[in-house]
């Protein structure tokens, strides 16, 4: 980009739990701009939570997503021709960035016939991400096991 970078908008806190975490789950999860739809799923998703773990949802959610975030990433690097995985620490915003983009796909990833709605996929992938589980904690696990394998290459860092 050879303009300024762009400017983060501000977002609102969302309407039921005042957390801009929550309203940053319901932007990535929406599907052709029907945001009234993701938030009684999502919403719904706290429900579940609530009664399953019989604790307050938001800090299962806040636990979860300490889980999910990572702290490492590889990215690659061109040098003298050749391309290196070059370990990164991972910035704040990109943190949670990613922490939620994998738990909306993770939670998508999950099976219909066991999960019949959108809410109990997501419920269920933050339920196990809270715990250390579940397929977005194990991708963050991946990523950071990747970044750790090409440590090697971190002199090649900018």
């Amino acid at each position: 980009m050879r303009r300024q970078q762009a400017r983060p908008r501000p977002l609102q806190p969302d309407p039921i739990y005042k957390n801009v975490m929550v309203t940053k789950l319901i932007n990535r999860a929406m599907k052709d701009g029907k945001k009234t739809v993701i938030e009684k799923e999502v919403y719904r998703a706290f429900e579940i939570i609530k009664d399953k773990t019989k604790e307050d949802p938001m800090n299962i959610f806040r636990l979860a997503l300490q889980n999910i975030m990572p702290t490492m990433e590889v990215r690659a690097r061109r040098i003298g021709g050749a391309a290196y995985q070059v370990p990164m620490s991972v910035r704040g915003v990109r943190r949670e960035s990613l922490g939620i983009r994998w738990l909306v796909t993770m939670s998508r990833t999950r099976s219909n016939s066991e999960y019949h709605t959108y809410a109990e996929k997501l419920a269920a992938e933050i339920i196990d991400a809270s715990k250390g589980e579940g397929l977005s904690v194990k991708k963050k696990m991946d990523i950071e096991k990747m970044a750790e394998a090409n440590r090697a290459f971190a002199h090649f860092k900018w």
